[in-house]
């Protein structure tokens, strides 16, 4: 199977307040309430696309990349700009400015990983803005001495460091698609997603012909150090609205950090949590559908559809 991402029905840049361009994308149904689609670390939203593909038939689709990930340009900011402080008022500003320009609607959040957890910092630092929120699997750190946090820091020091080291350039897109069908964690995703996902976090350099990492390997590091620094660890109702914490099974053979961390954070913070059986950190390319049926169980709870 070969994913091909539909031509988006809008699309528009969005300027961030130090310059950072976020490249806004609109699919599906302009009648539907409105989902915002974000990506993990080192990730690109376009890969998520076995995932939120079927949900464009309901629902108005706005799919973005974090700074300095998938579609959007380098910010000249740099890497000291590339920090959770300044994705929390990226967020801010896509999500005005999305309702500012096409309309107030319905508004449900989907964040996975990294996005999930700058919607959280959001949230607490300003404000609940969702109709419903959803977070899938965002790499929880507990503050030092829970039961959970050296286990989250061996994580994140672990991926620091491979990130530090991966290979960050490639003759075709088809050889990263190999890497992630090699990799344990990435090996179960469905099928076609591996090309998918190489081709959506890769870019084209002009002068060699190779194919470059959109998000620079340095950059998708800092952000697994700063995981560690965050104190964030709110219960569900500090977030202030709605929200539903989806995560992979700790149960599962060589289950991640965050699978123990989230299980220990809906228990901690009182959140509506499941764990979809059998799923590592990319659940939602590993099992599309289960991850979709999670959301709908919680959006008809609410009355949202």
């Amino acid at each position: 199977m070969s994913f091909q991402i539909p031509e988006p029905r809008e699309q528009f840049d969005l300027t961030m307040g130090d310059g950072a361009i976020i490249r806004v994308r609109l699919h599906g149904n302009p009648g539907g309430a409105r989902m915002f689609l974000g990506n993990g670390n080192g990730f690109a939203a376009d890969g998520y696309f076995p995932f939120w593909g079927p949900l464009c038939d309901d629902f108005e689709l706005c799919v973005f990349d974090f700074r300095n990930h998938g579609r959007n340009p380098l910010a000249a900011s740099g890497l000291p700009a590339h920090n959770y402080a300044q994705m929390t008022l990226d967020l801010e500003r896509v999500f005005r400015e999305v309702n500012a320009r096409c309309g107030k609607k319905t508004n449900i959040g989907i964040f996975h990983s990294m996005s999930g957890r700058t919607a959280m910092k959001h949230a607490v630092e300003i404000g609940f803005c969702w109709d419903a929120l959803f977070l899938f699997d965002p790499p929880n750190v507990p503050l030092a001495g829970h039961r959970e946090y050296e286990r989250m820091d061996v994580f994140e020091h672990r991926l620091h460091d491979w990130a530090m080291q991966r290979p960050d350039r490639f003759r075709d897109p088809s050889e990263l698609a190999q890497n992630y069908k090699d990799t344990r964690g990435h090996s179960t995703w469905v099928e076609g997603a591996h090309e998918l996902m190489a081709r959506s976090v890769l870019r084209q350099d002009n002068d060699s012909g190779d194919w470059v990492l959109s998000c620079p390997r340095e950059f998708e590091a800092s952000i697994y150090l700063q995981a560690m620094s965050l104190n964030l660890w709110p219960s569900a109702e500090e977030l202030g609205g709605p929200v539903k914490l989806i995560a992979c099974d700790p149960d599962a053979k060589g289950a991640p950090g965050p699978a123990y961390a989230n299980r220990a954070l809906a228990e901690d913070g009182h959140y509506v949590y499941e764990c979809i059986p059998d799923t590592g950190h990319l659940l939602q390319i590993q099992k599309p559908e289960e991850c979709r049926q999670a959301m709908f169980s919680f959006l008809g709870e609410k009355g949202i559809g």
